[in-house]
């Protein structure tokens, strides 16, 4: 896997994403997951959070650097997200990759409301996200948030 994370990062950062080819069941999985989980950092449900982040999270944010504690993400979320930051998803941007034995990569593109700045215009930015499928579940390993 570490050998693939670089080829990851170099798709995610290599420039516009392309269409979506129709939906696959994968898709429209990861797709639900995005959905499940996004709409719990927007309420701030702290616990719908949790168990999405594997223990072993890797976060990387373009301003803020490297994350590898949950308890810190977390934290950090409570402390700078909660009832100030929206994110928005930008409709049809989702692609979505199997990796076999391992789960999928989502790539896509999202912007986010800062209520401390109800008339500033949102920037799109990338992201990046591993699945790891354990089972039934599935589990958020890496992230990666590019928004310069």
């Amino acid at each position: 896997m570490m050998r693939l994370f670089p080829l990851l990062l170099l798709l995610l950062t290599g420039g516009s994403l392309r269409a979506q080819a129709p939906a696959t069941d994968l898709h429209r999985t990861v797709a639900a997951l995005d959905s499940t989980f996004f709409a719990a950092y927007n309420r701030c449900d702290i616990a719908t959070q949790d168990s999405f982040y594997s223990d072993r999270i890797e976060f990387f944010h373009d301003q803020a650097g490297l994350d590898t504690s949950k308890a810190s993400l977390l934290a950090k979320t409570r402390k700078y997200i909660c009832n100030k930051v929206r994110r928005e998803l930008i409709p049809g941007s989702i692609e979505v990759s199997p990796i076999p034995g391992y789960g999928a990569v989502e790539l896509g593109m999202h912007q986010f409301r800062n209520s401390a700045e109800p008339d500033a215009k949102p920037r799109p930015s990338r992201f990046m996200i591993v699945w790891k499928q354990e089972g039934d579940r599935w589990r958020i390993t890496k992230v990666i948030s590019l928004h310069g």
